[in-house]
């Protein structure tokens, strides 16, 4: 999933001095460029007016972890993701970030200089803090706002944050109040959709479909993207039909997302964090937990094209062997006649490893467990991944939408999830559609909100005309102070 190339694309900005990517994004000369250095009076009107800052994409792809990133993991908690976009004809000053905070997870978007080259340009950072955890997210923005004149040559008090989703609302006041900054609110849909498309026309080896044969296939940035449908998963689903820039509806999505089975497998499992559940998955045999087609017929079934291996029933086998094993209990003596239900059902769930459902004794002192931990994992993640993948489907075909994209936290890259979407888009359409995913799949929303702060026609080719780059209060900001965009 690395960038081993660089792709130059079109930019629908260029900066006043126009300079040439580097032949090698992983490794370029210092001696071939000179850093270009902003004047007193564009760095003066940037922290004045923030929203006059124009960023420039061109030449921009997606870099490897080098020694510019820092680490994935951190002491509190945060995780950065390594996928940084390079700008590398960027020069003027940001002076803001943006946060997209929802119910299980807090994306943060900024941008940095990097300190020990003189390249000109910058990077597009991206980092994500648990939603629980969110005051350990604000501190890292107060060190962000401290860093400020060292990151992007802007005063400590210049920073402006952009947030959106359900938590730049709950969390409005505790933002405002820590980092004494001004604090604008963005709309989630419309953050997702300008992210999205930002993504899409402008960052090379960004959008690929996925399959067992051809893991990752990238596809090419292009401008002629309407419609298509939008999933977004995260703690739940949204399904979104987008027509054009402004255009877009809200048709569907389901409350079984990414929430869902983080709270099953934390009870089920013992499992603490998504990235240990996912992991669990990744190594599970779903065939000890789920009813498989083959379980029914032994063998394929053929004249509906459904494979020996297709699920029939999620957790299918579980309660066959529990009743087995209570049988199994009552016949060695485990479970005597005047036993109830009960306390049947006490035996069946005292554990003997954390956090799964142990069977009567004569399972656990004389047989292996018929299932793990990692099993019931995989099992879940295949639940809600098949049942967010049908109704995707038929969201598409009662709109009529050929294109399905698929965004949100719950993805993160793992290739179980995306390859039970990518089935299910491909068995119900008979192979007429596919299904495209995104390596910054969970930051859709806060580049949307980072992008809002920009003026018209700079994020993606067309999609902002007159004010419609700026998000409600930040329009309201400009019409106060009389400033014609």
């Amino acid at each position: 999933m690395s960038a081993e190339t660089q792709q130059t694309i079109p930019a629908n900005h260029v900066d006043t001095e126009d300079h040439d990517a580097p032949a090698n994004p992983s490794s370029s000369s210092p001696s071939k460029h000179l850093r270009m250095r902003t004047n007193t009076a564009e760095i003066d009107n940037t922290i004045t007016h923030p929203g006059s800052v124009k960023i420039n994409v061109k030449g921009a792809f997606i870099v490897d972890q080098d020694a510019e990133s820092p680490k994935s993991k951190f002491a509190n908690g945060a995780s950065y993701d390594t996928k940084d976009i390079r700008l590398p004809n960027h020069t003027a000053v940001v002076s803001h970030i943006a946060v997209d905070i929802g119910g299980s997870l807090a994306k943060l978007v900024y941008f940095s200089r990097e300190p020990h080259s003189r390249e000109p340009g910058g990077r597009l950072n991206f980092m994500n803090f648990e939603t629980d955890r969110i005051d350990d997210c604000v501190e890292f923005m107060k060190e962000l706002k401290i860093k400020q004149q060292k990151l992007n040559g802007s005063r400590p008090g210049a920073l402006c944050v952009m947030a959106t989703g359900g938590g730049a609302y709950k969390f409005y006041d505790k933002i405002r109040e820590a980092l004494g900054v001004d604090v604008l609110r963005e709309d989630e849909m419309e953050c997702l959709i300008i992210g999205l498309d930002f993504f899409i026309t402008e960052i090379p080896r960004e959008v690929f479909t996925y399959s067992e044969e051809e893991p990752m296939h990238f596809s090419e940035p292009t401008a002629d993207i309407y419609p298509y449908l939008l999933v977004n998963i995260g703690s739940g689903v949204s399904m979104i039909k987008v027509s054009g820039p402004r255009e877009f509806q809200r048709v569907g999505g389901t409350s079984l997302g990414g929430g869902t089975l983080w709270g099953l497998l934390s009870l089920l499992t013992g499992s603490r964090t998504f990235d240990e559940m996912l992991g669990m998955a990744e190594r599970g045999d779903n065939s000890k937990v789920d009813m498989l087609v083959g379980d029914i017929y032994g063998t394929d079934y053929g004249k509906i094209g459904l494979k020996s291996t297709t699920i029939a029933s999620s957790f299918g086998k579980v309660f066959k062997m529990k009743r087995e094993a209570e049988r199994e209990a009552e016949d060695s003596g485990g479970l005597a006649n005047g036993d109830t239900e009960s306390e049947s059902q006490s035996q069946f769930q005292s554990a003997s490893s954390p956090g799964i459902p142990n069977l009567p004794e004569p399972y656990s002192s004389k047989k292996e467990p018929p299932f793990s931990a990692s099993d019931i994992s995989r099992s879940l993640l295949y639940a809600i991944s098949n049942n967010i993948g049908q109704i995707a489907y038929l969201q598409s075909e009662k709109h009529k939408l050929s294109t399905i994209y698929f965004g949100g936290s719950f993805i993160r890259g793992h290739r179980q999830t995306m390859n039970t979407l990518s089935y299910a888009i491909k068995f119900w359409s008979n192979g007429e559609k596919k299904a495209y995913f995104l390596r910054h799949e969970g930051y859709l929303g806060a580049v949307g909100a980072f992008l809002k702060r920009q003026p018209r026609n700079w994020g993606r080719r067309g999609s902002f005309e007159e004010e419609f780059g700026l998000g409600t209060e930040a329009r309201s900001e400009l019409r106060s102070v009389g400033r014609d965009e």
